[in-house]
């Protein structure tokens, strides 16, 4: 709201100083919109909660070779949990002290990650919840290791997609330099002042506009499809 407020505010002095009558539009989509179509999304969160899963399970594998029950081993890493996941592993610790089901709370662990490598997680606690078996601490390992693979495969997907961020942002950059020194320093946009000018440039304006958010559309990786949980079971049954 308040780069709303200071696009607007700017877009309206700039239209009074120059007569600009465009500036009361462009300005504040300016201010807001670019930082936006040019950042990199919360790509960069959803690996660090990924690493924070397999740290997790990685904590959670050594409770359970003490000899632990699950619940308890769950209730034993609350303090040690990582930051990115800890209210979600608050939550199903206090399920868990609240006498919900394992079973349901493992699910609803599921849903408040809302990630497939979550769902992967969720799954195989589920299994050890149902078999009580000694092996669910190497089968946590192993899920440790497949999560710690895919965090290294997607920090490389993302520097690979940052490269076209960079060069986008780097032009924008020299193009809203050159048409301010246009703008203020030579009669180069004087066309442009009248009203039918400004029609022009606005279209000129939002191609450029369309092509950042093109490009941000194919740097955007598809989230994969949930398998587990109870969002996926509700909707299996409409």
């Amino acid at each position: 709201k308040q780069l709303v407020i200071v696009g607007f505010v700017g877009g309206l002095v700039l239209a009074l100083l120059t007569g600009w009558v465009i500036a009361i539009v462009v300005f504040p989509l300016a201010v807001v919109g670019l930082p936006w179509l040019l950042s990199s999304d919360d790509a960069n969160a959803r690996i660090d909660r990924l690493e924070a899963m397999e740290e997790w399970t990685r904590s959670l594998a050594g409770v359970l070779t003490v000899g632990v029950g699950l619940e308890q081993a769950i209730v034993a890493t609350v303090r040690s949990a990582p930051k990115a996941i800890q209210p979600e592993v608050n939550l199903l610790a206090a399920r868990l002290r609240a006498r919900w089901p394992t079973q349901d709370a493992l699910r609803a662990f599921a849903d408040d990650l809302d990630d497939t490598t979550g769902d992967l997680l969720a799954a195989n606690l589920l299994l050890g919840a149902q078999r009580r078996g000694a092996g669910l601490a190497s089968v946590l390992e192993s899920v440790a290791m497949s999560v710690a693979q895919d965090v290294r495969s997607r920090r490389m997907v993302e520097a690979d997609r940052a490269k076209p961020r960079a060069t986008a942002r780097w032009v924008t950059i020299i193009t809203l330099a050159v048409l301010a020194f246009f703008f203020v320093f030579t009669d180069f946009m004087d066309p442009y002042r009248t009203p039918v000018g400004q029609v022009i440039l606005a279209l000129l304006l939002s191609g450029y506009v369309g092509v950042l958010v093109w490009m941000k559309q194919m740097a955007k990786g598809k989230k994969l499809p949930r398998f587990i949980g109870n969002e996926v079971a509700q909707e299996a049954l409409r």
